[in-house]
């Protein structure tokens, strides 16, 4: 059922895993001891229910689909696991050991998107320096 959506709503499916997955770490601080993947397909459960274009274009029959599920699930991993190789540029490497050295903080990151999140987390604290 998941193959016979459209591109264009399988990538928006895609997306909407990849920013509500994003979205949780950083509220949970990038920490994986809090991890849980329970937690997480709830977040995104609220995610795309609330903001995600593609949920209301997608037949009930096809959300009830035991195949559909599981096909989301196997997409859920996929990205997961994308996200979590994706390496950090030098620039970010860069950006943030200036201001790591400028903060006398020592966070560590070990893909671009937590590095983007330490990024921000250190931008904040620069703001209240």
């Amino acid at each position: 059922m998941y193959n016979d959506l459209s591109s264009g709503i399988k990538s928006s499916i895609t997306r909407s895993i990849s920013k509500a997955f994003e979205l949780y770490m950083a509220k949970i601080g990038w920490d994986e001891n809090s991890f849980t993947m329970e937690d997480f397909v709830k977040s995104w459960q609220e995610y795309i229910t609330e903001s995600a274009s593609w949920y209301d274009k997608v037949p009930l029959e096809v959300k009830e689909s035991t195949d559909f599920h599981e096909e989301v699930a196997k997409k859920i991993n996929a990205s997961i696991e994308k996200i979590l190789a994706e390496p950090v540029h030098e620039n970010l490497i860069a950006s943030i050991e200036v201001m790591q050295n400028k903060l006398n903080t020592h966070y560590k990151y070990g893909c671009k998107a937590e590095a983007l999140y330490v990024e921000s987390v250190l931008k904040e604290l620069e703001k209240q320096a």
